[in-house]
């Protein structure tokens, strides 16, 4: 069986192309990139009246939106005694609560807007490679729940044969209010949704220049033709690019791949997954892996750490294949049906942010947990330009529309040494990797 280079999620959605709209001569906000984030935005913000257009320079949820695992996971990439020691206890409070206000925020949106995308809260699990590893969870596990409140359920070593169908780990770490979604249906409700608030959306448009112009707002200069806006939100992630070279130089593209298996036999897939988690490992060159809603695995990690190429994708096939049947022997007879790559937006703080450099909105940065993080800070950042930028908090329900990664600095490189080629990936990889074998 010929092994199709493509994003499986693509396979089970269609998306169905904008709605034909004449290109606008000016509009409130112009929002470059048309996935989770700069669709919720859109949406948000066309909800309360404001003219909205969207570019995108390939189709609606092209990139990292329909490429990833569909893990729409609770906490941030670092771990909270970091965050606190860098952050402070309150602030750190704060990012955690939207972290979890993010998946509420998403399941939210899928019900109102009536979106099918198999959102469904079955959990995350974290598993350890180690000994020390399993150790580090018990504090984790422990400082979550003292400083934010939140409870995680630690899973031992000879109990973990009731979560995963593999015996290479050293116990666990459950968290009950992760979920899993299909992506790319995820992100095509999120464009009709758009849509249907009044958003224009282009695609096949990319945007060649953005100008200040004064007062007024921005010139902005695109391959369908040129428009004017009082407000730009961009949010590219891991495909920004030289038109916005301050915050291009503030992002790392990072790849990350995924094979896809043939439909598993119903007894085979409840072995290997019995309570259908999100999974990944506790290494950081990591595996995460899941089964889809048809009963396929879904492996993916760090193969190579470029962005995607159609060399790397080769290459990873066979890398993450020995990956997955190294956690499940029993899938050595198992086909591959998929595999793609996609790039993965880090900051130099592995750390989410959003909020205004030189008078540009932007929401990037989501380190590999942005399924849920980049919907809910579209809609902040949407929030923020309908206040006039003020980053104020009110309270509205249970929830506050203040956005604690404005607040946070939001680094470049040491010493100016990235211009936006991330010449220094192969270094950081056998970094990551030598580390993985100290600790």
């Amino acid at each position: 069986m010929t092994i199709k280079e493509k994003t499986f999620w693509l396979d089970t959605v269609e998306i169905l192309a904008p709605t034909h709209q004449e290109f606008p001569q000016r509009v409130d906000v112009a929002i470059i990139g048309a996935g989770f984030t700069g669709l919720s935005a859109a949406r948000t913000l066309a909800k309360a009246g404001a003219t909205i257009a969207v570019f995108d320079s390939q189709t609606v949820g092209w990139g990292a939106s329909s490429r990833n695992g569909g893990m729409v996971l609770t906490g941030l990439k670092l771990p909270a005694s970091t965050l606190i020691s860098r952050y402070g206890k309150e602030a750190t409070a704060r990012m955690y609560a939207a972290s979890l206000e993010s998946i509420d925020f998403v399941e939210n949106l899928v019900r109102e807007e009536k979106i099918a995308c198999d959102f469904a809260r079955c959990g995350h699990l974290e598993v350890a490679c180690k000994a020390k590893h399993f150790d580090d969870f018990r504090r984790s596990a422990e400082a979550t729940a003292r400083e934010f409140g939140h409870q995680q359920r630690l899973i031992s070593k000879n109990e973990l044969q009731s979560e995963i169908g593999s015996a290479i780990y050293h116990g666990g770490l459950v968290d009950e209010s992760s979920a899993g979604v299909n992506p790319a249906r995820f992100v095509a409700g999120l464009a009709r949704a758009a849509e249907r608030a009044g958003a224009a959306i282009f695609e096949h448009s990319h945007v060649d220049q953005i100008q200040r112009e004064g007062a007024s707002g921005w010139k902005i200069a695109t391959a369908r033709g040129t428009l004017r806006a009082k407000n730009v939100l961009v949010a590219t992630s891991g495909y920004t690019s030289r038109v916005t070279p301050a915050l291009q130089k503030k992002i790392i593209p990072i790849g990350s791949y995924i094979i896809v298996t043939e439909v598993l036999p119903e007894k085979l897939a409840t072995e290997l997954s019995p309570r259908n988690r999100m999974i990944y490992d506790s290494k950081n060159y990591l595996y995460y892996y899941r089964l889809t809603p048809d009963r396929r695995m879904l492996f993916g990690g760090r193969a190579a750490f470029f962005p995607e190429t159609g060399n790397t994708i080769r290459r990873s096939t066979e890398i993450l294949r020995r990956g997955m049947l190294t956690v499940y022997p029993q899938l050595r007879d198992t086909k591959i049906e998929y595999v793609w790559g996609g790039t993965l937006d880090f900051a130099f703080d592995i750390m989410p942010h959003a909020g205004q450099l030189d008078g540009l909105h932007f929401s990037l940065g989501y380190a590999g947990h942005g399924v849920a993080m980049s919907t809910y800070l579209g809609d902040k950042i949407a929030q923020s330009i309908l206040r006039g930028g003020e980053q104020s908090a009110r309270t509205i329900g249970n929830q506050s529309d203040e956005n604690p990664f404005a607040q946070i600095p939001f680094p470049s490189a040491p010493l100016n040494l990235y211009n936006g080629r991330p010449w220094f990936l192969p270094l950081a990889g056998a970094w990551y990797k030598l580390l993985d074998w100290l600790t």
